[in-house]
């Protein structure tokens, strides 16, 4: 299979013992697919990555992901570590006026239910499955305007909050979305505190895609699911002022931009 990208970068590493390539820009919020070559092992920020039978792996660089990230490459007992340098991200301050007010300073009782649910949410997020639907090309998982990009300081009524790990799409309720790429359910819980209706799909290799404030979800919990299936439909459930899906992806726990992984979107098909 070939990688997501639509820009894409050859980069090439050779010694001696390695030969290593990976398609895609060094940034941050990056997903990187890599190519190992017969009987290398490959590890990342501690992490040793799963290699598939054709040489395939993936990692993913975080929102403020320092530069140079370093690659471990081991082969017959000898180890090289491998330089990249990171690309820095400017980020917007976003002000988000109009959410339930308890969703910005929730009781004690609410925060007990918020770490219950990310529990579950981290859960849903830890396994590293063999399939390998990480390296399809990617589709917009509906198209429309984006009210929200990845990266962005969040201001809610008014009150800072983490920043924004995700693509906002703005659309009616009841939109349908379809599944950017293949996967396995890995969580779909109707009614999560913050992000209401939640969806969750495995890609593989620890590349997770999570769609939030959904007003239905149209699958369970370990469904196998195609490119384009029908998944959801747009909702405001959770802590949202208007309509509108919010897609997320992981890289195991480091949250990576999904607007990396897709082509942009034309003028006509933001309206």
């Amino acid at each position: 299979m070939r990688n997501f990208f639509y820009f894409m970068m050859l980069c090439t590493i050779t010694s001696s013992s390695f030969a290593v390539e990976f398609s895609g820009e060094w940034q941050q919020g990056a997903i990187m697919i890599g190519q190992a070559s017969n009987g290398e092992q490959v590890e990342f920020q501690g992490r040793k990555l799963r290699i598939a039978a054709n040489g395939q792996f993936v990692l993913g660089l975080g929102r403020d992901a320092e530069s140079p990230a370093i690659v471990t490459v081991i082969n017959h007992g000898k180890r090289e570590q491998l330089s990249f340098p990171v690309k820095a991200r400017e980020y917007d301050i976003q002000r988000v006026e109009g959410v339930p007010q308890q969703t910005v300073e929730p009781s004690p009782q609410q925060t007990a239910r918020i770490t219950q649910e990310a529990a579950l949410v981290a859960a849903a997020r830890k396994d590293d499955a063999a399939i390998m639907y990480f390296a399809q090309t990617f589709q917009w998982p509906l198209l429309g305007p984006i009210s929200g990009v990845y990266g962005s300081q969040r201001v809610y009524n008014g009150v800072p909050k983490t920043p924004h790990y995700g693509v906002d799409i703005a659309k009616p309720t009841g939109t349908l979305v379809v599944a950017p790429a293949g996967g396995v359910v890995t969580l779909a819980h109707p009614d999560m505190f913050l992000s209401g209706g939640t969806l969750i799909i495995d890609h593989g290799h620890g590349v997770f895609s999570t769609f939030i404030h959904l007003s239905k979800i149209l699958v369970k919990k370990g469904d196998a699911i195609t490119q384009g299936q029908k998944i959801a439909l747009v909702g405001q459930t959770g802590r949202a002022s208007g309509p509108h899906l919010h897609w997320a992806m992981n890289w195991f726990e480091t949250r990576v931009d999904p607007q990396l992984v897709v082509a942009p979107m034309s003028t006509e098909q933001m309206r």
